[in-house]
């Protein structure tokens, strides 16, 4: 082993963070998510014959007309797909995820030492311009593969800084407009280098905002490593975008962090358009005080997310969700400077939520899929996709028995559906 590598020294990339302790999305969205038929124009109707939703014993038909499922019969000339007894399931939502740093698809990069937020953030730079590969192309390729996997949505961070200028946000944008039938997707300018310790990031950040290139601001571990906070949240209300700060502390200086974060929520009114990520201050909290913890955030409208990194790390969704907090499931970074892993497939992140959470009864590993379908859904603001009628036509397809052993054995998607249309099939995306 080398005597400076990462496995040598102790420091890892979770070891860093643990120590270190919308115009363009509005339209996406209501293109893909709300299909309604123009008024002269015949519905567009699908019938996905030989279907069992959730692993039902029995076949059933899932009808699907302009973009939603319905319980009458379908409309004469239908198309019909015959969907082989497969189990139907929803299809799910990444609620963190940075496609600009990827380098999915490339050739395979060897990652150098890294000790400090301050020293990745070095690495990104190099491996960005390493890359030969246009940034918009490498953000594409990441996107639909997640597309092909059973994502429909996702919110995407995209680094903001005088390194990167907003290559990152012009390229995931270029992205989400050439996937805009299959996929909706919302971005966060994301200073990743800090924004008042990089000069040049703060003017970046505002310009994303005023030309509504961005859905939300990000920020970073605002006591310690960055003092952003009034910024962000400035810019957030003066253009009315939201807020997704990554929260990597732990202890009371995470907590501090949080509680300013709430503070801010209040006193501008940006309750509903906040979210906090990784929050690793919260797991492990007292009962008594993560309740009351809870109830704050509930109270400010902020949602949270969690990339379920390990069992000491994953937020505690459950408890969370009996105060009204949302909680988002979420990819992170994927095969990019920071780490060789990840791979954008939410079921797989779903698998390994239920992984870090000892999972062993149905219902445990069922709520674990839940977290992925449905908690990003409610985050973003999208309607859950529960397969019943008035339900997105949202679903993907696979060979299995239950849902349980689906999440456990993470079977080949047949085919996914989005808005009641075929966009992949066999791994591979279908016409644009």
């Amino acid at each position: 082993m080398h005597p400076h590598s990462p496995a040598a020294t102790g420091l890892t990339r979770r070891g860093v963070l643990v120590g270190t302790a919308a115009f363009a999305g509005a339209a996406a969205t209501a293109t893909a998510s709300t299909a309604e038929a123009a008024p002269g124009r015949p519905a567009r109707a699908t019938v996905f014959q030989n279907v069992r939703p959730y692993g039902a014993k029995r076949p059933a038909d899932l009808v699907a007309v302009d973009g939603l499922l319905t319980s009458g019969p379908a409309p004469h000339g239908a198309e019909v797909v015959d969907c082989g007894g497969r189990i139907a399931l929803p299809t799910l939502v990444d609620a963190h995820i940075h496609p600009d740093k990827t380098a999915w698809g490339e050739p395979w990069v060897s990652r150098n030492p890294a000790g400090s937020i301050a020293k990745y953030t070095e690495e990104d730079v190099k491996l960005s311009h390493a890359l030969r590969t246009p940034l918009k192309e490498r953000a594409e390729r990441l996107m639909v593969h997640a597309v092909t996997r059973g994502t429909r949505a996702m919110r995407a961070h995209a680094d903001v800084a005088p390194a990167f200028d907003l290559a990152g946000v012009e390229g995931v944008g270029s992205a989400r407009r050439s996937l805009r039938h299959a996929l909706d997707v919302e971005i966060v300018a994301f200073p990743q280098h800090g924004v008042i310790r990089t000069p040049g990031t703060r003017e970046l950040l505002e310009e994303a905002a005023r030309t509504r290139a961005v859905d939300r601001i990000g920020g970073i571990d605002p006591i310690g490593f960055d003092e952003e906070l009034d910024v962000v949240f400035g810019i957030a209300d003066r253009h009315g975008v939201g807020v997704d700060i990554h929260l990597h502390q732990r202890a009371a200086t995470g907590l501090k962090s949080l509680r300013a974060i709430i503070a801010r929520t209040r006193s501008l009114s940006l309750q509903g358009k906040v979210t906090v990520s990784h929050v690793f201050c919260v797991p492990g909290l007292p009962e008594r005080e993560l309740d009351q913890l809870a109830s704050e955030l509930a109270d400010a409208g902020i949602s949270l997310t969690t990339v379920a990194p390990s069992s000491d790390l994953v937020l505690p969704i459950d408890r969370l969700r009996e105060h009204g907090v949302e909680v988002g499931l979420g990819s992170d970074g994927v095969r990019d400077s920071w780490s060789p892993f990840g791979n954008a497939d939410m079921l797989h992140r779903a698998h390994l939520l239920a992984w870090v959470r000892d999972a062993r009864l149905d219902e445990e590993l069922e709520a674990a899929f839940r977290a992925g379908a449905d908690g990003g859904a409610r985050l973003l603001g999208l309607p859950e996709a529960d397969l019943g009628p008035g339900s997105p036509a949202d679903f993907l397809l696979v060979p299995g028995e239950c849902l349980p052993q689906i999440l456990v054995d993470l079977p080949q998607r047949d085919l996914v559906v989005r808005a009641g249309r075929v966009v992949a099939r066999d791994g591979e995306l279908t016409g644009r």
